[in-house]
């Protein structure tokens, strides 16, 4: 990747993570990043095209930390909802940014929503194979019911309620402890 790509990678992700997709526009960013306007449009032919980039790369990153927790099956699954909820309640915490997207891009058509979608089936997917691993009797419901509690706590977080996020936390270790 070129610097300067990563130039404008990383100032989008700041930006958009911090202030919303839409209400940052593109000459804020390119300004910010220290580039010329052609040099954007060389690596991104439209703001959406950047907005993919930046859920692509996010979702690669998390990816990365969350496939790369140890421990198999229930006990991965607690750690993974230890530090999501660490994160949640942490400094500058401002939500998913999958989630934000897609708010901010309400039509599923959508290519924004498109990885929204691809990192939500992936998340879900990862709980299933750990609650298969971990013996659970109905891993793809109880996947699904971590899915909707991974939201809630991001979205908790994301409005400063940290007592529901801790609630969050404890539903999802219920998940592994009365079905596992």
């Amino acid at each position: 990747m070129s610097e300067a790509r990563e130039r404008l990678l990383d100032t989008a992700t700041r930006l958009f993570y911090a202030e919303g997709i839409h209400t940052v526009g593109i000459d804020r960013i390119i300004a910010e990043a220290g580039i010329a306007k052609a040099t954007f449009y060389r690596h991104f032919k439209t703001k959406e095209d950047l907005v993919v980039a930046y859920l692509v790369r996010e979702y690669d990153r998390q990816r990365d930390v969350l496939e790369s927790v140890p421990g198999q099956g229930a006990d991965g699954i607690v750690t993974i909802f230890e530090r999501l909820g660490e994160l949640s309640c942490g400094p500058g915490f401002r939500g998913c940014p999958f989630l934000n997207a897609a708010v901010e891009f309400p039509n599923p058509e959508h290519a924004v929503r498109k990885v929204v979608d691809d990192y939500r089936g992936w998340f879900r997917d990862l709980m299933a194979t750990r609650l298969r691993a971990a013996g659970h009797d109905d891993p793809d419901r109880a996947a699904r019911a971590l899915l909707l509690t991974r939201d809630g706590v991001a979205l908790s977080g994301g409005l400063g309620d940290n007592e529901t996020v801790q609630a969050g936390i404890r539903i999802a270790l219920a998940q592994l402890v009365t079905h596992g």
